[in-house]
């Protein structure tokens, strides 16, 4: 019989997760609290023989399986211990969800701390719902009592639910058990009853897509609440003299009217960007799908990831289609998609070689319509609906956006401005003034369909996410064919 045991090589990230998340500084702290040599420790970590009596006394100070932790991630009947289970209703983060732990750490340490309301933002499908449930698993330990009874959520994605402040208000209160009168279910009652139920007790609460809440014109801009006590709720919280529970929000957009730097003690707001390539390959792996299989070179899966710059959604649904439909075959998959992929790497390497080549307006990217799969779940179900949302609140920014789509890479704002005013002569033939063109500009930038970044020459420039710019390449084509006609 054996009289050592060692962790999978693959559990090595998990444990070091497990002990930070168990309070232990470093490994050293972890041995003086379990009595035992570091170098026993060490080698736990380091997947080294570890003694069975040992080895089980470590899983149980770190709430590891100790069965699972000796197998492969994703390995068959291994559910993926992340932590701890998912809770009921929970659709976003799942045993395949990787990557971001930094961010996970950082962001509970604020919620833990001073910081009560946390605005995650950013590209539809880029994985902001998914990092507040992880972030609400994380804190569970964080509540005292039952958890289920202390977590609330709202998800104003789904059209079939209210959305104004009253109805929510009311709904949460008295599932908290707090008793209602008719008089209490007025607005003002209601926001002076929440806000001090939340003061009171420590809650935490996950508020989903707070984009369909706001509202706004072209002239002021689109990032006031519709209904005004949202608003003075939002601010009240983070008013208060003190407050025991605890905001996530994911947006879209970003809610300007929120943004006040007065409270910024108490608040913060986390852009959210695509998966990097080393996350991309632990979901790739974790998932079934062995990217060490593929040529060293140029490993298939890497560029799809490339070219989609990691986003989460689309690389899921292309996983998931690899899966079914292509029985697990990455080149097979490849043959079918190769040349939009090939496309896209092809006009990037020239915009990058050649200034001169910078400016792609006959591109005819494919990367929002790969395959069925990306048309039908990234496309039709998410990417439409942003697209004609910014159309039909600010068509200046949705006529930007398709202007600047001929750029292949990020330039200066000068140069985006540049193209709004010689597309909308050809569409509209009128001027655009300074303060217009600024306008549609902050309205892209809050929505995150602008990519701010520096450039070698320390210049503020900005870009297009590949899969935004395939979108708005599109639409800018469909607007020149209306013209001629």
């Amino acid at each position: 019989m054996a009289r050592s045991i060692k962790i999978h090589p693959d559990r090595k990230k998990e444990v070091l997760l497990a002990i930070e998340r168990n309070g232990f500084l470093t490994q050293g702290d972890l041995a003086a609290h379990l009595e035992i040599a570091l170098s026993t420790v060490s080698n736990f970590v380091n997947n080294k023989p570890t003694s069975i009596s040992i080895f089980e006394k470590i899983c149980e100070a770190l709430g590891l399986d100790k069965r699972e932790i000796t197998k492969p991630v994703g390995q068959a009947g291994d559910i993926v211990s992340k932590l701890s289970t998912p809770p009921d209703g929970f659709f976003a983060y799942d045993p395949n969800w990787v990557g971001r732990e930094q961010l996970v750490t950082e962001l509970s340490e604020k919620l833990r701390g001073s910081c009560r309301l946390l605005l995650i933002l950013g590209l539809t499908g880029i994985g902001k719902t998914a990092l507040a449930e992880r972030l609400a698993v994380e804190l569970q330990n964080w509540f005292s009592g039952d958890w289920k009874k202390k977590f609330k959520r709202a998800n104003f994605d789904n059209q079939n639910k209210t959305k104004d402040f009253a109805g929510v208000a009311a709904r949460w209160l008295e599932e908290w058990g707090e008793k209602l009168s008719a008089e209490d279910k007025k607005p003002e009652r209601l926001w002076w009853r929440l806000v001090k139920y939340l003061q009171e007790n420590q809650v935490l609460v996950l508020i989903d897509s707070l984009e369909a809440l706001l509202t706004g014109n072209e002239e002021e801009g689109w990032g006031d609440f519709a209904d005004e006590w949202w608003g003075k709720f939002f601010v009240s919280l983070l008013s208060a003299e003190s407050c025991q529970s605890r905001l996530i929000v994911t947006s879209q957009d970003l809610p300007v009217k929120l943004v006040d730097y007065r409270y910024k003690l108490f608040w913060h707001r986390q852009v959210l960007y695509g998966l990097d390539e080393s996350e991309q390959i632990t979901l790739f792996e974790t998932t079934g799908l062995d990217i060490r299989q593929e040529s060293p070179d140029r490993p298939l899966l890497l560029r799809i990831g490339k070219a989609y710059k990691g986003h989460p959604l689309v690389l899921r649904v292309i996983i998931g289609e690899i899966g079914e439909s292509f029985n697990s075959n990455v080149q097979a998959y490849w043959n079918e998609v190769s040349s939009k992929i090939a496309e896209v790497e092809k006009a990037l390497a020239e915009a990058e070689a050649n200034a001169r080549k910078i400016v792609g307006a006959d591109d005819d990217w494919k990367l929002h319509k790969l395959t069925q799969r990306v048309r039908l779940e990234v496309n039709r179900q998410r990417l439409k609906a942003v697209f004609e949302r910014l159309e039909t609140q600010v068509k200046d920014a949705y006529i930007l956006i398709c202007a600047a789509s001929v750029y292949r890479a990020p330039v200066q704002e000068e140069g985006w401005l540049m193209q709004l005013v010689n597309f909308v002569k050809r569409l509209e033939d009128q001027q655009y003034n300074e303060e217009r063109k600024e306008r549609a500009l902050d309205e892209l930038c809050n929505r995150f369909l602008a990519e701010e970044s520096v450039n070698h020459n320390n210049k503020r420039v900005l870009g297009q996410h590949n899969l935004v710019r395939s979108v708005a390449l599109e639409h800018y084509k469909n607007l020149l064919q209306s013209i001629k006609h």
